[in-house]
């Protein structure tokens, strides 16, 4: 454990910031509008990715179709949107070249295409969307959900001549995903919120199947400064998904509903109202909330999908601990109070494990967080 203390110590203090400080960019204090998105093809060049079962079909080959027929819908849609491609052609890219990239584009928006696969004798089928961060999913965490995949994805590593860059990370080893989970993405939120669009508009075709929205330990998103996802777009190893892949119709499908998944969380980012492809499903009606009758601060330390208690492992050391919902989403508040000032002084204790927490006026409906 003294090895995974120090690769805290030195990402929390060093790696968050110095990422934090690549991301700033000249927009000063101009309206608030999502103007560059960064598209990932997956693997490249040495590193092929996943193989299909015949030794025909190379995930790295799919990815790259995808993401440059992504990039010309955005294009033509959104002359004003810059596009930026980690790689346009057949070469092998970094995790961390990837990552720095987005962030001095200072992009609003970070998509990584990828291909899902499973071992021989198994079977498995449909897209997936991933963020980052911890699966709480009852009986699912980190360490079993997708372990599998998310070894696979970071594995990249091990190809790569620049080792010093990931400070010590084995993506063979799952303790050091632990680092992941006391990680707080900033960006969460929209991240979630993008990673719905997409699987709302990729289930009407070609691949139909969905796998779920997941938080998992991606050294690639977490390394982005900007709302991110890593969408599996289906499994090479499965005869259907794999035909459609192959298909110029098939990946041209997986692309249009990216796309418009991207329409519409640019919609709500900035404003816009260009029309997607195809229209996008209404969302549901929200029930009436109960308002709270007073004025509350504390310091918003999670955002997550799901409905926590208050003995997970995540809140230890917190005390006060509400949450509210806003949208599909909770969001989570430590050490909350009727004084701004007391939740002030209880920051600095707690951005040792959360960086990113900040101090905030509670929603109005926020209760405490039940056992």
């Amino acid at each position: 454990m003294k090895r995974i203390y120090a690769l805290l110590s030195t990402i929390m203090l060093l790696s968050i910031f110095a990422v934090r400080a690549e991301c700033q960019t000249d927009k000063g204090n101009a309206a608030v509008k999502l103007d560059v998105v960064v598209i990932d093809a997956g693997h490249g060049g040495k590193d092929a990715g996943c193989v299909s079962r015949d030794q025909k079909t190379y995930e790295k080959n799919i990815t790259l179709d995808i993401a440059k027929r992504l990039r010309d819908k955005i294009q033509a849609a959104y002359p004003d949107v810059t596009v930026v491609m980690t790689r346009d052609t057949d070469v092998f890219v970094e995790l961390e070249g990837r990552a720095v990239k987005a962030n001095k584009a200072g992009a609003d928006l970070f998509i990584s295409i990828h291909v899902n696969s499973v071992e021989k004798g198994t079977t498995a089928n449909g897209y997936s969307i991933h963020c980052l961060g911890q699966s709480k999913k009852k009986g699912n965490d980190l360490y079993s959900k997708n372990l599998d995949l998310v070894k696979r994805e970071n594995s990249v590593i091990m190809l790569e001549d620049n080792q010093a860059a990931y400070q010590g990370f084995d993506p063979n080893d799952p303790q050091s995903s632990i680092i992941f989970s006391l990680m707080h993405n900033a960006h969460l939120e929209n991240s979630l919120a993008f990673a719905q669009d997409v699987e709302q508009s990729m289930g009407n075709t070609p691949i139909r199947t969905s796998r779920g929205v997941s938080q998992d330990p991606f050294w690639v998103l977490w390394r982005t400064a900007m709302p991110s996802v890593l969408i599996e777009v289906g499994f090479i190893t499965n005869p259907d998904d794999l035909s459609t892949m192959r298909q110029e119709e098939g990946r041209d499908g997986i692309a249009r509903n990216i796309f418009n998944a991207f329409v519409k969380f640019k919609s709500r980012y900035d404003g816009s109202t260009a029309a997607a492809e195809s229209p996008s499903k209404p969302s549901a009606p929200q029930k009436p909330v109960e308002v709270h009758p007073k004025t509350l601060y504390g310091c918003q330390i999670l955002v997550s999908a799901n409905l926590l208690s208050s003995k997970d492992s995540y809140f230890a050391g917190y005390t006060n601990i509400m949450v509210a919902k806003t949208g599909k989403y909770y969001k989570y508040y430590a050490e909350v109070s009727e004084s701004q000032s007391k939740s002030a002084s209880a920051l600095a204790k707690i951005r040792k494990k959360i960086p990113d927490a900040f101090v905030a006026k509670l929603p109005a409906d926020a209760v405490a967080l039940k056992p």
